[in-house]
């Protein structure tokens, strides 16, 4: 029997044999920045420094990553941080890494200012400050909380908690990377008489037309999704590029889900029925506007962060942009709970609700924005570095080509960055 989208979503991705709740987890079937470059946890580690000055390097800062995976955002940072300490670096008075978010990673280019701070300003480990007060370290201090139906990674660190619901009076820093792309939501398509529901049936994805929508997700639909959008794809003002990233590595999985939007949607399957004919099709985005709104009220003070692919009202895709991903291959969104269903982020909508909550003005820039201003720019190293330190220069290429996947706007540099700040002042994610 076919059942609205939402609730299939709900079933395919989070009931007992659900997408993310069963099997080794969602790297084994697509490619987030998480998995492509450790530049990301990187440029992460210099934001949760600066959230940390902020907040007055309180005794315990909370990192909580929901829609945690199976771990792997939150092991990445509690590795640099361990690294950070082994290392011996230089640290300042706050216990944050005196490099810039390259975190020894990618080596600074000739005149860039991301560059190490200066001996005299900074402190070895462990050294009182002039004050006689020794401050713990940000490794110390931090606390680390998984976000995540699926039962507890067995070789998971247990400095990292593992916990099903957003924990309550967090000061600190709330991570989403591709969460909201997979709160469940519903299908409308507009009709003669208005906008109706999608319905979809969980084993062959086939969709039949429902009945018309509630009056809040009306309400929704004519404050966020008009039905005489711009139909050409560029985004308004944020100097993003709106274009499917297509190419695949060398394992066969996509550089990103795509920044635009999927041809393959459940209609696509072959032998399934059309929808009914409708010249606009939308996703509500109302319960992803809820979840957000939710998760800033979990923040006594702090920032949320939520990276996702999306779009903006002036420029909401026409046929919607539902799709699947399996063993690293896009295809049809059946709700079977053998793939990923996903839909891209009405970010705009997002940043309103959670601004309601948090009062507080918010930034929504491109990821390569956002990880320019973190010092992750992907510039080549000087190429007169090949000639004083060969091998060196060959891992700073390296380093810097991973930098330029996540920078890439045809691809993961093509994700939004929406940053919310609760209670405390911290500017914007701007690189210009």
């Amino acid at each position: 029997m076919p059942i609205p989208w939402r609730d299939a979503m709900s079933r395919a991705l989070y009931g007992p044999a659900g997408f993310f709740v069963a099997g080794a987890g969602p790297a084994d079937h697509f490619r987030t920045s998480v998995h492509a470059s450790p530049a990301f946890a990187s440029a992460l580690l210099l934001l949760l420094s600066q959230v940390d000055a902020a907040l007055g390097h309180p005794s315990c800062l909370d990192v909580v990553d929901v829609g945690a995976g199976r771990g792997e955002l939150l092991h990445s940072l509690l590795r640099l941080l361990a690294s950070e300490e082994t290392a011996g670096l230089a640290v300042g008075v706050s216990g944050e890494p005196t490099r810039s978010g390259r975190s020894g990673l990618i080596p600074a280019r000739a005149g860039s200012p991301e560059t190490l701070t200066p001996t005299a300003s900074a402190r070895p480990l462990g050294e009182e400050p002039s004050s006689g007060t020794v401050r713990p370290s940000l490794a110390e201090r931090v606390r680390f909380t998984a976000v995540e139906y699926a039962s507890r990674p067995q070789h998971l660190p247990d400095e990292i908690n593992w916990v099903s619901e957003i924990p309550a009076e967090i000061n600190g820093v709330l991570l989403a990377t591709e969460w909201l792309d997979n709160v469940p939501l519903d299908v409308a398509v507009h009709t003669a008489d208005g906008w109706r529901y999608v319905l979809v049936d969980l084993e062959s994805g086939a969709e039949t037309l429902g009945e018309p929508v509630s009056p809040a997700d009306l309400d929704w639909l004519n404050e966020w999704w008009p039905t005489s959008p711009s139909r050409a794809a560029s985004a308004p003002d944020l100097g993003l590029t709106w274009t499917g990233a297509t190419s695949e590595n060398e394992s066969g999985f996509r550089a990103a889900r795509p920044a635009q939007g999927s041809s393959l949607t459940a209609r696509s399957r072959p032998g399934c029925p059309e929808t009914p004919h409708s010249d606009h099709r939308a996703e509500i985005g109302r319960p992803r506007d809820e979840a957000w709104a939710n998760a800033i009220q979990k923040i006594s003070q702090g920032l949320a962060v939520a990276v996702d692919y999306g779009h903006l009202r002036e420029s909401r895709p026409v046929d919607g942009t539902l799709t699947g991903y399996r063993a690293g291959r896009q295809v049809p969104p059946v709700p079977d709970g053998s793939c990923d269903v996903t839909a891209h982020v009405a970010m705009d909508s997002v940043a309103s609700a959670g601004a309601e909550v948090a009062l507080c003005a918010y930034s929504l820039v491109s990821q390569a924005e956002a990880l320019r201003a973190l010092g992750a720019d992907g510039g080549r190293p000087p190429l007169s570095l090949a000639g004083t330190d060969p091998a060196g220069y060959v891992r700073a290429l390296a380093a810097a080509s991973a930098v330029a996947e996540l920078t890439d706007p045809a691809g993961l540099g093509g994700h939004l960055w929406l940053r919310q700040p609760v209670g405390i002042g911290l500017g914007p994610a701007v690189a210009r």
